[in-house]
């Protein structure tokens, strides 16, 4: 028999939630097997963790706390009738257990299961993982899958039993899909609900199986499904298909089937929430004197300006050119462009007799170092 909760806490009844919390938190520190090597210390362990488990939450230890004025281990001694039992004011390991997990007296949550469990039940959930190319994860689009699933057989209609039969009540569990074991103890009767080994807990027996789908009620199939991607998904984005999951049992509603996106990389574009990013390279007298440019945006080739004297790592920004927003594809994020300027590691005679003719009209020395040192206050 175990003890009293309040007991191997060490605090009284009236104890509020931050009392308990100290006392547990002592008492395992002084008890844990990784610290306290004495014989019995991890049994005292486990005890302080189930009386904790119990008195640190308000709904369990108030469903405790009425057993307890019943006079289970208040010192009143036992209900009557069981002075024969060996009582002494604790609670048994398997009462624990029952108390802990909802057990006691059968259970109106339990007897409501077991009334439904014949009747259809909803089909799984299924899940999806699908790969998108850079473009399509923008744009959307409609995508054709194939999904194996389970489908309402046809031949027996979801019953499982051969044209012509019908499943029987299951004879040891009388349909409930659940047995019950009676047992006398300090509280009372306590009744202890598992599954009927015979049925499984369906309830029924199928004696003559349909043969389409060996008695399952279901069979797998694989099916082709258009959907529809939104635009401005992302990677990670959920879809959820309605109704296209497995098939219920026994007439149930079938589950649903959710798509998870993973969208590939793009090798000249990079994704940043709802805006794109990308560089673009332009020669150095193009950033000296500016341009007029064709860059690729996702939208395909577009003009970009590019002002006289631009500095390299200068970002310009293209707006409305980046992803729709995801529910509201009105609305677009923008294209930023960084710009790198390309500087020759080698120029023909000429460009350098004109580059040299440039370096004194400006008045600036060159040497061996070539043209970098001509524009190095332009491409620091």
């Amino acid at each position: 028999m175990a003890r009293d909760y309040y007991e191997i806490l060490g605090t009284s009844r009236d104890a509020d939630q931050e009392e308990i919390k100290r006392a547990y938190r002592r008492l395992a520190r002084k008890y844990h097997p990784d610290v306290n090597k004495e014989p019995g210390a991890e049994d005292t362990f486990k005890e302080i963790n189930r009386a904790n488990e119990v008195l640190s939450e308000p709904e369990l230890r108030a469903r405790y706390e009425s057993f307890v004025e019943a006079g289970v281990s208040s010192g009143r001694g036992a209900p009557p009738g069981y002075g024969d039992m060996g009582y002494k004011g604790g609670i048994s390991a398997d009462i624990y257990d029952a108390f802990f997990n909802g057990g006691f007296g059968g259970g109106a949550g339990q007897q409501q299961t077991a009334r439904r469990r014949n009747g259809p039940s909803r089909g799984e959930d299924l899940r999806l993982d699908l790969k998108l190319e850079f473009q399509e994860a923008i744009f959307g689009g409609e995508k054709e899958i194939r999904i194996p699933h389970l489908e309402a057989c046809t031949t027996c209609k979801s019953t499982g039993a051969k044209p012509g039969s019908q499943p029987q009540t299951c004879s040891t569990c009388g349909g409930a899909g659940q047995v019950r074991r009676n047992t006398r103890t300090p509280f009372g009767n306590f009744t202890q609900v598992s599954v009927c080994p015979t049925c499984n807990g369906d309830g029924q027996v199928i004696e003559d199986k349909c043969e389409a789908c060996n008695g399952a009620g279901r069979k797998q199939e694989t099916k082709k499904l258009k959907i529809s991607i939104p635009k401005g998904v992302d990677n990670g984005t959920k879809l959820r298909i309605g109704k296209e999951g497995d098939a219920g049992l026994r007439g149930g509603p079938p589950g649903d089937l959710y798509v998870y996106l993973h969208v590939e990389e793009d090798a000249k574009f990079r994704r940043e929430g709802i805006n794109i990013l990308s560089q673009v390279k332009i020669g150095y007298l193009q950033a000296i004197l500016g341009s007029h440019i064709q860059i690729d945006t996702v939208d395909g080739p577009t003009e970009l300006n590019i002002p006289a004297g631009i500095q390299p790592n200068t970002v310009l920004k293209l707006e409305q050119k980046g992803v729709p927003r995801l529910g509201n594809e009105v609305s677009r994020g923008d294209h930023l462009l960084t710009l790198q300027i390309d500087i020759p590691t080698k120029v023909s005679q000429e460009e350098r007799d004109l580059l040299e003719k440039l370096a004194k009209i400006r008045g600036e020395r060159v040497g061996k170092g070539g043209i970098g040192s001509i524009f190095g206050n332009v491409f620091k």
